[in-house]
């Protein structure tokens, strides 16, 4: 490992803006922290999405919003701000001892939250109502048959998450139209051409998210006194926050150098023409960010010209144009980036929410998982409907077990917590292998997840020692379940290949979840029929536990988009762009109505999850008439034979 770097005496302040994840911190501070930590650098990080969550979700926040709502008219109320108006007292005396149980800080309220009769149930509640059999053997009980038998906290951990959603409904209804807990104000940012629509966001007056959000980060800045802040935008979800955030640095201290970076900016910002952008932000980096960091570092503390700038875009002094330095230099070697490090963040305040049906999904909002990456990008990097031309995916980078059992070791020293979501595009077969035994060999217990390929070299036997090493569950890409769609895709594998490896890891006893995928160019309503009936399958033979579909979005940086000659498509024209650039609209001559299909694969899907209807015709999903499956109905049952 390179020697420390000397006489940089910047503090430097990651922050995590609104809106990311509640359960737990978003890794991208974390690892940038333990990195320039590494390198002798002083870094400090901030999760100001948390912050802004608790703030608003406070007695003092709920005081603020309802000032809001009543001064809106009451025939322009909703029906759930009117309901919030109403019943007010009882918010106001139940919203703290809520955060408090989500925060697993005070468990005993749940008996209370789990009777019903102690939050005060807004029309998010509605739903637990919709389904009253008499004859169900759980008494007509409405979570018993979405749940199953759910113990007292986990029923009052979803019943205290719809009451937070109704509460959010309130904020957006008569506060804030943007807000969400996720998709914060994205629409301002994603695949948008121009910045115009954030630019008029921005220059409006503050409604109270803003000013909250503003307090906070001076708040911050007042703590930490730091010379650069780092923001790192993961979705476009999180992009207004952060302008937002670099907004209260600037006028709390102009001379405080603001960076703007992370997965939107890799993804969309990549041809970023707009001068605008740099009235809130010094510098926007590309790709991986630690050498683009170090070279920034020391062109600040004056050991680097600004020609030697990695991977930066920056704004010239004199022309006011944008412009894109890359000096070229290695990046640093995955093995060399150091331990991510949680210090600084209040991990005894995030919020275990259960509001997900899905196995796969309460994975991702229930818990506190320690975030950690076994290999940068993907080793197979060839699938067509992935971003594989960009560097979060096309370099391959991986390191020893003995590494990554080190780095386990020294973060749940840290954190005292033994939970592991490995967040890898795809987990590479044979480091996650090394890894079980070397953890194995270490004696060290741990409870892992991550997402992988479902490829020949996950074995039974390799299914049971991922198993033994503490694997609970995986999520791996069915896509398009039909042979033809899969091998257009370059996915690599068949569903006969999927449905035995599926098998190996369900055997061991691990939750299985596929990423399912309609609307991929060509494919017909008969291969949409057929992937149904081959899922319909897999469930039945319990191969897979947890689902989700999703409709296939062509982006500029995949194959499909690149050459969509190749796979039958033509792109539509996209207007000049000088800030975001992503989806990119086509034209598929087959013309099949996926929108109308896509609602029946999700209705199928939510009742298989449930072992609901796997006896039945796929077509009894469809509205209207669709072909017979051609698919044999033995077509899993044999393959795993």
């Amino acid at each position: 490992m390179k020697p420390p770097i000397q006489n940089l005496s910047m503090r430097v302040l990651s922050i995590i803006p609104p809106m990311t994840q509640l359960n737990t911190p978003y890794p991208s501070t974390a690892y940038i922290t333990g990195f320039l930590r590494s390198r002798g650098i002083d870094a400090v990080q901030e999760d100001l999405a948390l912050a802004l969550v608790l703030r608003l979700f406070s007695g003092a926040g709920l005081d603020q919003i309802r000032e809001r709502a009543q001064a809106q008219a009451a025939r322009k109320r909703s029906a759930m701000v009117s309901f919030f108006l109403e019943h007010f007292d009882r918010y106001r005396s139940t919203i703290d001892p809520v955060i408090a149980f989500l925060q697993g800080r005070d468990t005993t309220i749940a008996h209370r939250v789990a009777s019903r009769a102690f939050l005060p149930e807004g029309p998010r509640f509605d739903a637990l109502d919709v389904y009253v059999d008499p004859d169900d053997p759980t008494g007509g009980d409405p979570l018993a048959w979405a749940f199953g038998a759910l113990g007292t906290q986990d029923r009052a951990r979803h019943l205290a998450t719809l009451y937070l959603n109704d509460l959010a409904d309130v904020l957006r209804d008569a506060v804030d139209p943007r807000f969400e807990f996720v998709r914060y104000a994205e629409s301002l940012a994603q695949s948008q051409p121009t910045f115009e629509p954030l630019a008029s966001a921005l220059a409006a007056p503050h409604k109270l998210v803003d000013d909250i959000l503003r307090e906070l980060t001076v708040s911050a800045l007042e703590r930490h006194r730091p010379q650069v802040v780092l923001l790192s935008v993961p979705f476009p979800g999180s992009v207004y926050g952060a302008f937002r955030i670099a907004q209260a640095v600037k006028a709390f201290d102009p001379a405080i150098v603001t960076v703007l970076g992370g997965g939107f900016v890799n993804t969309e910002l990549r041809e970023l023409a707009e001068p605008r952008v740099f009235d809130f932000f010094d510098y926007v980096t590309l790709d991986a960010g630690e050498r683009p960091l170090l070279a920034l570092l020391e062109h600040l503390a004056g050991k680097r010209s600004r020609q030697r700038l990695v991977r930066t875009f920056v704004r010239d002094a004199e022309s006011g144009a944008v412009r894109y330095i890359n000096f070229v230099e290695p990046d640093i070697p995955f093995a060399e980036v150091g331990t991510p490090t949680w210090d600084g963040l209040p991990l005894d305040r995030y919020l275990s929410v259960l509001d997900m049906l899905n196995p796969m999904h309460r994975l991702w909002s229930d818990g506190r998982w320690n975030k950690l990456t076994v290999a940068h990008g993907c080793y197979w990097k060839k699938c067509s409907f992935c971003d594989i031309s960009l560097d979060y995916i096309s370099r391959y980078d991986g390191a020893t077990a003995a590494t990554l059992a080190d780095r386990i070791e020294a973060i749940i020293a840290e954190t005292g917590q033994s939970g592991f979501h490995f967040v890898d595009e795809a987990a590479p077969p044979k480091a996650l292998k090394a890894l079980a035994l070397e953890l194995l060999e270490r004696k060290r217990a741990i409870s892992w997840w991550g997402n992988i390929r479902f490829e020949k070299s996950f074995t039974p036997e390799v299914c049971q020692l991922l198993a033994d090493s503490g694997c609970i569950a995986v999520s791996g890409g069915l896509e398009v379940a039909s042979d033809r769609l899969l091998k257009l895709m370059k996915k690599g594998v068949s569903v006969e290949q999927v449905a035995r490896v599926t098998h190996g890891f369900a055997e061991a006893g691990i939750l299985v979840h596929a990423y399912l995928m309609y609307g991929f160019p060509t494919q017909t309503v008969q291969d949409t029929v057929d992937a149904l009936e081959y899922v319909r399958q897999l469930f039945e033979a319990g191969c897979i536990h947890s689902g989700f579909f999703h409709r296939f979005a062509c982006t500029v940086h995949s194959p499909v988009g690149q050459q969509p000659e190749e796979f039958g498509v033509t792109l539509k024209p996209l207007p000049p762009i000088s800030f975001a650039k992503n989806d990119v609209g086509f034209i598929d001559p087959t013309g099949t109505d996926h929108a109308t299909l896509g609602i029946a694969l999700n209705k199928a899907l939510y009742n298989y999850m449930h072992g609901i209807g796997l006896d039945e015709d796929v077509r009894a999903w469809f509205d209207g008439r669709v072909p017979r499956s051609r698919v044999p109905r033995n077509f899993i049952a044999r393959a795993l034979r």
